[in-house]
């Protein structure tokens, strides 16, 4: 059922149907007013510019009906543009009295007025202020959750509080079943200002050119239920019955009126974008229509956290470096093996970064980002790829506060906490950092100003110490190097070719990190052509290789399609035949797939080095087998040199038959 839409720019005051100014005029002084949205995604700007320009007119309209002042805002993502747009509008010390937002980025106006002690100011993690928002529509009296502990929104550590101002305490520690939790309380909101595409005149709301859907229905839910007001922004007005029931994302019982936009400008599908049909999922674009990365510090990043995506996962990516990874994931055309999200509800496609940071190419799902966090909080993020601002000693890591400047949490405390694997983003230093590739070696040009791991962060947005106990797979990766999380703190296990690690990498930190035997970043990184992931994922993963016949005595070893590259990987193959035999206290006999094998020129003799110590060390003896003749001809040569017996059969039947004969006689 199609929608007959309405012009609307001279509607008039049927129904539910309002100016911005109208909408405006209904918020009164003390109210709790919460924005929708997610950046300018969801956004109702028109309305929030409305509301600025009364609190700002001296007009006579102004005197008669009286200026809203001492507002609580509300909002779980920065709800404006950084600059003159949305919420930073709204930033007068008179008009708001207190503050509670879950990211802050793009509101730093509203920030200064925290930093100013002139109002009060709350950082709630993003995950559990959305779902706050459904715990208030059903009558509850907050939300329990395990997020946010460790962290600044710990009592123990801040409770979320901003400043000196900020004195009551929105969130209570407590403990349940001999567990800790956290209990973020419920206040009643006032009004709601949301944001769709169409309505009809009864309020009935679809969302069908949104990029998002957000926190949009739970939002009209928790106000409707406070008894407080419900305002939604739209494009434009249906006729009663036309809209598709399927399609009404907030049923009009829940919406007081309407404001149809009047300026395109006000009613953009992200903060930056007026409209992109692939955001709003109605149509399907090619992926090498993404523009490739340019090879610099970022994309060196992006490309060495790449190679943490394994097939048939789900990842979430968030804001800033890590949105490379989906870029990375492109260029190598492997985009498509795992499934990437994004906090505000976005599974599957191509995650967008920058101004549109939100929104999705390719989606297969858009759900509301409350029920997003369900799934992130329950464990269903098999690895996150996340910012990396400052780091100290025990892994702790910050990205939401820096002096006078406020980032806030966003998603990034529920993903961190509750992703099995993480994996933070960022380069070594700030500020002017300058890097250069030479010959396949990293060159620091002109190392940043300012050092990002310290002896105490100044913000716990992460706990390392709450990580490690809990067995978390955690690891920092910046250009340069790489460092892994332990219970004693970080540790290098990885250094870029060309970077000393005194110089580039120890002196340019405030403590020690762990250091024993760093091995040299994957050399595929530094160069311009693709890594060959897609090919690398699809093989069979490296432990499932070895096989053990206790019956027979032999070790299936299964080379095939495996890209020996690097040192590392030839570390790996001892350690794994090593840890298989030695409890065994014997020898074993093995049969070596080659098919597709890679051997790279650069490793070459390490790797046959490490063929004959095994072979004298754990093996009675070998047999090979690769279909292909050269490399047959190739490995067979190799072998040979090193004293091993170089024959390779062509089959895995005729490899196997060997063996076995050997076995029976013996």
């Amino acid at each position: 059922m199609s929608a007959a839409i309405v012009p609307t720019a001279k509607s008039g005051k049927t129904g539910k149907v309002v100016t911005a100014r109208e909408a405006a005029r209904l918020i009164h002084t003390g109210d709790t007013v919460a924005i929708g949205g997610f950046f300018g995604i969801g956004l109702a700007m028109e309305v929030v510019h409305e509301l600025a320009a009364i609190y700002e007119s001296h007009d006579a309209e102004a005197a008669s009906f009286g200026k809203p002042r001492d507002l609580t805002l509300v909002w779980c993502v920065s709800p404006g543009d950084g600059q003159q747009r949305g919420a930073q509008r709204l930033a007068h010390p008179g008009l708001v009295k207190r503050l509670i937002g879950g990211h802050w980025t793009a509101v730093p106006a509203l920030y200064q007025l925290v930093a100013g002690n002139q109002v009060e100011g709350y950082n709630i993690p993003l995950g559990p202020l959305s779902q706050l928002y459904r715990d208030i529509a059903a009558g509850k009296p907050g939300h329990l959750s395990r997020v946010g502990l460790g962290t600044f929104a710990d009592p123990r550590f801040g409770g979320g509080k901003l400043n000196e101002r900020t004195t009551e305490d929105l969130i209570e520690l407590m403990v349940v079943g001999d567990k800790e939790y956290l209990f973020y309380k419920s206040f009643p909101i006032d009004v709601a200002l949301i944001r769709g595409t169409t309505a009809d005149a009864d309020g009935n709301i679809t969302m069908e050119r949104e990029a998002l859907t957000v926190d949009t229905l739970s939002l009209a839910m928790a106000a409707h239920n406070s008894g407080g007001l419900v305002i939604a922004q739209v494009e434009r007005i249906a006729d009663v019955g036309t809209l598709n029931p399927r399609q009404v994302k907030v049923p009009g019982a829940l919406v007081d009126c309407i404001v149809v936009a009047t300026t395109p400008e006000l009613h953009m599908q992200t903060i930056a974008t007026p409209y992109n049909p692939a955001f709003a999922c109605e149509v399907r674009v090619p992926l090498t229509s993404l523009e490739a990365m340019p090879m610099d510090d970022r994309k060196i990043i992006a490309r060495r956290a790449a190679m943490e995506l394994r097939p048939n996962s789900v990842v979430n990516l968030g804001v800033g470096i890590p949105e490379g990874v989906a870029a990375v994931a492109a260029e190598e055309k492997c985009a498509d093996l795992m499934t990437l999200t994004a906090e505000p509800g976005v599974i599957g496609g191509i995650p967008a970064g920058g101004v549109n940071f939100g929104a999705a190419t390719n989606a297969q799902a858009v759900i509301d980002m409350p029920y997003q966090f369900d799934f992130y909080d329950g464990g269903g993020l098999d690895a996150a790829f996340l910012g990396l601002a400052q780091a100290d000693r025990e892994g702790n890591l910050n990205v939401s506060k820096f002096g006078p400047r406020l980032a806030g949490a966003g998603g990034f405390i529920n993903i961190s906490q509750n992703a099995k694997k993480i994996y933070f983003l960022g380069t070594f230093t700030a500020g002017d950092l300058e890097v250069a590739i030479v010959d396949g070696k990293l060159l620091i040009e002109r190392d940043g100003k300012a050092k990002k791991f310290v002896n105490e962060v100044e913000h716990r947005t992460f706990s390392g110490p709450f990580a490690a106990r809990n067995g978390k797979e955690v690891l920092y990766i910046t250009e340069r190097c790489v460092f892994q999380l332990t219970k004693d703190g970080l540790e290098l296990i990885e250094v870029a070719p060309g970077i000393d690690i005194k110089h580039d990498i120890l002196d340019k930190m405030d403590f020690e990190p762990i250091v024993r035997q760093p091995r040299e970043m994957d050399p595929r990184i530094f160069r311009v052509e693709p890594m060959g992931l897609r090919e690398e994922l699809l093989r069979l993963p490296f432990d499932d290789r070895f096989n053990y016949d206790e019956e027979h005595n032999i070790l299936f070893l299964n080379l095939s399609e495996l890209a020996v590259k690097t040192s590392d990987i030839i570390e790996r193959y001892r350690e794994r035949i090593r840890s298989i035999v030695e409890p065994l206290g014997h020898k074993v006999y093995a049969v070596v797939n080659y098919d597709g094998f890679e051997l790279d020129r650069d490793v070459e003799g390490e790797y046959l080095d490490a063929v004959k110590e095994i072979g004298d060390r754990y093996f009675h003896g070998v047999t090979r087998f690769a279909t292909s003749a050269f490399m047959r001809a190739k490995l067979g040569d190799s072998l040979a040199k090193r004293g091993v017996a170089p024959h390779i059969y062509e089959s895995e039947d005729e490899a196997k038959g060997v063996v076995r004969e050997t076995v029976a006689r013996t």
